[in-house]
């Protein structure tokens, strides 16, 4: 992908009775750390907003839908929560590096409404541009020749198809590598500056900021012509101190929020 190189964008009007939206992502849920998934849990059972947008790895990995069926899962446990909240409020999902695969069965089963990558959101008179970030983080090379090849229809049917418990494996294999490569100080790339102006400047209703995770840099960066981007915080409520960082969006603005303020 070059800077010129913008994908389409989907588009998605907020609802009348919305007041407050919560932005979050990167909380990498697994089986092993509960501590953030209690936290997650807590939140979405306690945010005041009318609507919250997962913009991807909410998971810390996703090798399929049939997950859902295996008897006491850590899937099936995931759906229920998001479930419940959705009773509560609006729940929208949009895929990241690490769960992409997550598809028509988990949400029609969890009640979250899908987004593609990127969506502008248009609310309170003003248009806000959401991705989960990884498409536009150029310099990693070998990860773009990656993502062009996983997500092609081709590639993940020929993963689905396998059994899930070599699916499991795989990914296993996959997370002791990246972790070997983040204890090794390996850093990750940021947002190219000039792909993030063009996205913006290219997409519908033309949004003056960017929201996205992916990074697991939380700033607000400002972008030439008065364009901005937001980076979202990473989830790890067992560090210390505890990262679980919301965005939250009224008429008056974008505030940060840490667990304190929920």
């Amino acid at each position: 992908m070059t800077p010129s190189t913008v994908p389409r964008c989907a588009q998605l009007a907020a609802a009348p009775h919305w007041g407050t939206v919560d932005f979050l992502s990167d909380l990498h849920l697994h089986a092993d750390e509960r501590t953030t998934f209690a936290a997650w849990q807590r939140y979405l059972a306690q945010t005041p907003a009318d609507a919250v947008f997962m913009l991807g790895d909410v998971f810390e990995s996703w090798v399929g839908d049939d997950t859902l069926d295996e008897p006491g899962s850590f899937e099936a446990q995931c759906c229920a929560v998001l479930h419940a909240a959705a009773q509560q409020r609006a729940l929208f999902f949009l895929p990241g590096n690490r769960d992409f695969l997550v598809g028509t069965t988990f949400l029609r089963r969890s009640g979250v409404t899908g987004l593609a990558d990127p969506t502008v959101l248009d609310f309170a008179h003003q248009r806000w541009l959401l991705s989960h970030g990884d498409a536009l983080c150029l310099d990693d090379a070998p990860y773009q020749r990656f993502r062009a090849v996983a997500r092609s229809a081709a590639w993940q049917q020929q993963f689905l198809a396998q059994p899930l418990a070599v699916r499991r494996a795989q990914v296993r294999d996959i997370r002791t590598q990246r972790q070997a490569r983040q204890h090794s100080g390996e850093a990750y790339a940021d947002v190219d500056t000039a792909a993030a102006c063009a996205w913006l400047r290219s997409a519908p209703a033309q949004p003056h900021t960017l929201i996205h995770g992916h990074t697991h840099r939380p700033n607000k960066h400002l972008l030439a012509d008065g364009l901005t981007r937001y980076a979202l915080s990473d989830w790890d409520a067992a560090a210390q101190p505890p990262r679980a960082d919301i965005l939250r969006l009224t008429a008056a603005g974008l505030q940060r929020l840490t667990p304190d303020g929920w």
